[in-house]
């Protein structure tokens, strides 16, 4: 039995050692049938270096090099493509899920499940950020065509059928957890208390978080669409009968001037704005459409060890 974990690695040589250690010393109770991918996404710093010297020291470590940053769910990818364990496990590079906690899902995979995610009961982060995962992932399970469950992370073990399931999807802007829980199969979660990261500050900014939260908002929901459909046909009709009004009470001489400029202003404004934000929501749709027309590789391997 064979097990595979994958790490997609961005900017955090000072902890891959650290992570290292505590992996090997999780999994070399299932004897030495282990593997340690590490897949560097455009690193700035000395991450390829050092997992470079782990490959030397551990022919075990097997390595993937990015020829620039290609994101977090891809270098997720490049990994179960290239895994050969017979279980499949996924973990972040910063240290919040546990590695020992990997026995744990294995034994829960080994009873009959499938699929074995983490279920994160408890962040150790600011209220802000808290508040605003709690939200994303209620929003997510509202507006969804498919039950994602609520605040599971990447942080999963799998066996090898539902991974060669999940390689054969390629679109190109992934949301791995919620294709994780679209194609079904025995799944099970497990709540978890993730800690804080070990050491440095994450490198995931607002700027990534609102493009992995639309990912996931686009990918599995109709629903922005059908929300301006219907925001358009209500708005459409308050206004023929407002406009019906208007005219009764000019005919019945109720009125004796049209209304002021100020009315006017205030209707074409947020007309005008109702109808950008629905072109917005249209224009999300395309630009994914456009990205899986142009059908360009997903990601570029400058280097690779191990394989």
């Amino acid at each position: 039995m064979l097990i595979s974990v994958i790490i997609p690695v961005y900017n955090s040589s000072r902890i891959q050692n650290r992570l290292y250690e505590r992996l090997s010393s999780t999994l070399i109770h299932y004897g030495n049938d282990f593997e340690l991918i590490f897949i560097n996404d455009g690193s700035q710093d000395d991450s390829s270096h050092v997992i470079k010297e782990l490959c030397s020291k551990d022919k075990k470590v097997k390595f993937i090099d990015f020829s620039r940053n290609f994101g977090h769910q891809v270098a997720i990818s490049a990994g179960l493509e290239r895994a050969r364990g017979d279980i499949i496990a996924i973990i972040d590079d910063d240290l919040q899920d546990p590695p020992e906690l990997l026995p744990k899902f294995i034994d829960k995979l080994l009873e009959g499940n499938d699929i074995v995610f983490g279920i994160r009961k408890k962040r150790k982060e600011n209220i802000l950020k808290r508040a605003s995962f709690y939200m994303f992932y209620r929003l997510l399970r509202i507006i969804s065509s498919h039950d994602i469950p609520y605040d599971s992370g990447d942080f999963c073990v799998m066996n090898k059928k539902t991974v060669e399931i999940i390689n054969r999807f390629k679109e190109a802007n992934k949301f791995l957890r919620g294709i994780r829980s679209w194609i079904g199969f025995k799944q099970i979660g497990i709540e978890y208390e993730r800690e804080p990261r070990f050491e440095g500050k994450s490198q995931y900014t607002l700027r990534r978080y609102l493009r992995f939260a639309l990912n996931a908002i686009f990918s599995f929901s109709y629903l922005p669409l059908r929300i301006s459909t219907l925001l358009g046909l209500s708005v459409a009709s308050l206004s023929i009968l407002y406009g019906l009004f208007i005219v009764y009470k000019k005919i019945a001489g109720l009125i004796e001037k049209v209304p002021g400029f100020a009315t006017l202003f205030v209707a074409i404004s947020f007309l005008g704005g109702f109808i950008l934000i629905c072109l917005g929501v249209i224009g999300e749709y395309i630009a994914r459409l456009y990205d899986e027309l142009k059908r360009r590789p997903q990601y570029i391997i400058k280097n690779e060890i191990g394989f």
